[in-house]
């Protein structure tokens, strides 16, 4: 969801130079010789002249031809929550025992959520996840998922959450998930991605000498 470029010169408060400019939200950061972070006010009047990517202060960047107005939509037009956790119009949601208003009313406007007990080919499946047994539902809602299908385990961050983020990425992988992400879901919960580990492919047998075969009989 955010946006890089190299090779952008920096006009800042403390001097110019040639460096990577970077989005990613809420940040708007420059590494160079100089180096800035912007967030907030500070982008609050975000304009764009010719190539150039401009901040209320004066502070500029030089973009490749095109480029300005496409960072600038994307600064003024931040993703979503459901964004970031991939939700599109038409898939297949469960939701397991995530109680949050704002969410459930937010996620109501894109999709509408599938009880896990019914559900098949789930492209998106939310759990929160309180202590360890809550975890165990893994074995059984893992099988649900379609093939590109993916878990977000919800859990309470901070440093009195009852899990860990370790305890979380145990549990998964024992049961064979791999974790792909980690999104802020909300001020007091965290959340971790994972899909279904791919299988090695076998490797082909061995091509038989049908000559060889005939002379041994």
């Amino acid at each position: 969801m955010g946006k890089e470029a190299s090779g952008v010169w920096g006009q800042l408060s403390d001097g110019e130079s040639e460096g990577k400019l970077l989005w990613e939200p809420p940040k708007l950061i420059f590494r160079g010789a100089v180096r800035g972070i912007y967030q907030g006010h500070a982008l609050r009047n975000l304009r764009t002249e010719g190539d150039d990517l401009v901040l209320s202060d004066g502070t500029r960047f030089t973009l490749e031809p095109g480029q300005a107005e496409k960072w600038l939509h994307a600064i003024l037009n931040p993703p979503s929550r459901l964004d970031k956790l991939g939700v599109k119009p038409g898939m297949t949601v469960v939701v397991d025992g995530v109680e949050d208003d704002e969410f459930l009313a937010e996620l109501s406007t894109r999709v509408e959520p599938v009880e896990a007990d019914e559900a098949d080919g789930v492209d998106i499946l939310f759990l929160a996840a309180e202590d360890l047994a809550d975890l165990d539902r893994l074995e059984d809602l893992m099988w649900t998922l379609a093939d590109k299908g993916a878990i977000w385990i919800v859990t309470q961050k901070g440093k009195g959450a009852p899990l860990k983020d370790t305890d979380v990425l145990t549990a998964a992988r024992g049961f064979g998930l791999s974790d792909t992400k980690v999104c802020a879901f909300s001020k007091t919960h965290t959340a971790l991605r994972f899909v279904k580990r791919k299988t090695p492919k076998a490797a082909p047998a061995p091509a038989v000498d049908a000559e060889e075969v005939f002379d041994e009989e």
